[in-house]
């Protein structure tokens, strides 16, 4: 056989080896997955793998998006493209980790096709792009039982959110259970039972009306169980989440259902208030002299145990968010320092929270600060809790504190703007803590029953009687702690209208999304806020803003020229218009002719500079660029001399053996 042949041959083989492998590396390989992005941006988290391991059905997903669309629409859907491969990739993820019980459909809805029908049908949200194109990107979640989940858009600005949005579609699409809210709260917050009609027949005789449900339980009602926990109930069951608004003086007994029921891994958000408005007292008889009660709640020894504190009489501050109020007739409205009107862009959401993520006004009248108890003030044997900020004041918020309730009662905004100095840190009003939780009763507690007397059948004597529950939990609880009450009342929440009661800012939304948050299993609470797929070139914005400042003083320093020397032209062009021509127009004319020969090389000299500056940003393109083309070869050219000289080692080594042979 020739050598043209054989290398031929060779070069053949080569082709298929290398076909080959790329096969066999597309179908087998396809399973190894290396998530070398700093954020982990396509690596699952730990609770998404524990809701797809616990899967009992299979699950189709169908994601929508108008890929033929985008290709020939504005800049602002072809932003979409990348968007698109970010989600499709992270799909895939879920799809490799179900073990077939994840099932990923890739679908580009075209005008009048079953497929846009579909889309439509499902209630996905399309954008026109023309009379007949309509840009989709949606996802479906279906079960084989019929049930269907849908993300209508995805949303850039929910990015950090979307292995979130997604296992919250695929564990609400599993459980078909509707949820039960219980509501605890020693005020009206239900609203007066009228479920006995001579009782409601009675009040209305007197001249009362039963008090109406808080709009937010309305609301509620449109979409859970809603069910009145007593203040005195001695056990909590059939709750999938227990509400605690306003809880005044509860019985030890109460507090101790409650830490059982967080303890079995019930879900709470108690709502505490160190001054609560909307607890108004009732106006005494006349005649009847008697001290106001009292309108703080407070849960010191549950909270301690959650890792929590609520200081009794402190409030939280903060001049930049302090709202306007009346003082009192002919009075000027004044910063009311305990009124708080919390933004977005201060700062005082937890953007990494998908409870507060997409918040921007919340009010808050007197809210309490809550503070973290750290490891001095905890058991040495006490488990790690994670506690979550959720609502903040700014950096130059802080607390003060009153001496008496009185204080506002009389409310004189300047007398309680003197209690408040500025901070250096923000405070707290809202925590989310999870984790291993260890009862607030380690030893249990003492309760009074009533028990017929041995000695007497006719007869009830009361017996104390020691309970005992559990120590600590089986597995992670969660609690959300609110410092505050008023904020999902009616006069803060929402505002009569022509149609009704109208949402007015985020107060509502503050509690809804926790209510939906906590609805979810343990693992899709664990769900961590994913990194920005989107990542900024820092290295070269950096180099750029110091080309930037290092010309703009000289650039400053010829537009300020520039600007004088105009300013001098027309001064010079106002006196040529006095009828001054004749006596000093050549003199006029020649020192404009001179400023303007100065404003074309200040130009002249500005342009320079601003040359040094694109050629410095160029140069640093260039070296980016080259560093990119010419890394490759250098790498491999590096490893052949690599070889080349071990090669030649090798055979020198060998010529050497032999002679000595």
């Amino acid at each position: 056989m020739s050598r043209t042949l054989r290398a031929i041959i060779g070069i053949l083989l080569i082709l298929a080896i290398t076909f080959a492998s790329i096969s066999v590396f597309q179908t087998v390989g396809k399973r190894v997955k290396v998530d070398v992005t700093e954020q982990r941006l396509y690596s699952l988290s730990d609770g998404t793998k524990a809701i797809l391991g616990k899967l009992t059905q299979p699950i189709t997903a169908k994601l929508y998006f108008a890929k033929t669309a985008s290709l020939k629409g504005p800049d602002q859907i072809r932003f979409f493209n990348n968007y698109y491969e970010f989600v499709r990739a992270l799909l895939e993820e879920y799809a490799s980790v179900s073990k077939g019980m994840f099932k990923l459909e890739l679908i580009d809805p075209r005008p009048f096709s079953a497929e846009e029908e579909d889309a439509i049908r499902y209630g996905l949200q399309g954008v026109p792009m023309s009379q007949e194109e309509k840009f989709f990107f949606g996802l479906v979640v279906q079960t084989q039982f019929g049930v269907e989940k849908t993300i209508k858009f995805f949303d850039p600005q929910r990015q950090n959110f979307i292995e979130y949005d997604i296992s919250y579609l695929i564990d609400n699409a599993v459980t078909r259970q509707k949820k039960t809210i219980g509501v605890m709260s020693s005020i009206a917050v239900m609203g007066d039972d009228v479920s006995d009609y001579m009782a409601r027949m009675m009040a209305m005789q007197q001249g009362k009306q039963p008090a109406q449900p808080w709009t937010i339980i309305k609301h509620l009602k449109n979409q859970y169980d809603v069910k009145t926990v007593p203040t005195d109930v001695n056990d909590i069951n059939d709750v999938d989440i227990l509400l605690v608004v306003h809880p005044k003086s509860l019985p030890e007994k109460t507090q101790f259902a409650i830490d059982q029921y967080v303890l079995k891994g019930g879900r709470t958000i108690v709502c505490v208030d160190p001054y609560c408005y909307v607890d108004r007292p009732k106006q005494p008889p006349m005649g009847m002299q008697q001290p106001p009660p009292a309108q703080d709640s407070n849960l010191p020894t549950l909270l301690r145990a959650w890792g929590l504190e609520m200081p009794a009489n402190t409030f939280a501050g903060d001049t930049e968010l302090a709202l306007l109020a009346n003082a009192g007739p002919n009075q000027r409205p004044q910063k009311l320092i305990g009124y708080l009107r919390l933004a977005s862009e201060p700062g005082c959401f937890n953007k990494e929270n998908v409870i507060t993520a997409q918040l921007n006004d919340v009010k808050m009248p007197f809210a309490g600060i809550l503070k973290t108890l750290g490891d001095d003030t905890a058991d040495s044997n006490e488990p790690t809790l994670q506690k979550t900020p959720l609502i903040m004041t700014t950096d130059r918020g802080n607390s003060w504190t009153i001496s008496s309730p009185y204080e506002l009662a009389m409310l004189d905004p300047e007398r309680l703007r003197q209690k408040f100095i500025a901070g250096t840190e923000p405070v707290h009003m809202g925590y989310a803590v999870t984790g291993p939780f260890t009862s607030a009763f380690p030893n249990g507690i003492d309760i009074s029953v009533q028990e017929t007397d041995p000695n007497d059948p006719n007869e009830t004597i009361t017996v104390t009687k020691h309970v005992d529950g559990l120590t600590e939990a089986a597995e992670n609880c969660a609690v959300v702690v609110f410092s505050d009450v008023d904020f999902i009342s009616d006069s803060l929440a929402y505002q009569n209208s022509f149609f009704g009661s109208v949402v007015v800012g985020d107060n509502s939304n503050l509690l809804l999304n926790t209510i939906e948050d906590l609805c979810g299993s343990s693992d899709l609470i664990s769900i961590r806020s994913r990194g920005n797929y989107q990542r900024p070139f820092t290295v070269v914005d950096e180099i750029e803003k110091q080309a930037d400042r290092e010309t703009a003083d000289e650039i400053a320093k010829f537009n300020a020229e520039i600007t004088s020397y105009n300013q001098q032209i027309q001064s010079l062009a106002s006196q040529g218009q006095e009828g001054n021509q004749q006596v000093i127009g050549s003199a006029i004319v020649q020192q404009r002719r001179n400023l303007e020969l100065k404003v074309v090389e200040a130009r002249r000299q500005l342009n320079e500079v601003k040359l040094k500056r694109r050629e410095a940003k160029e140069e640093l393109g260039n070296k980016l660029r080259n560093a990119n083309m010419l890394g490759t070869p250098a790498v491999i050219l590096l490893l052949a001399i690599i070889l080349g000289i071990r090669r030649a080692v090798r055979t020198r080594h060998y010529v050497s053996h032999k002679s000595d042979a």
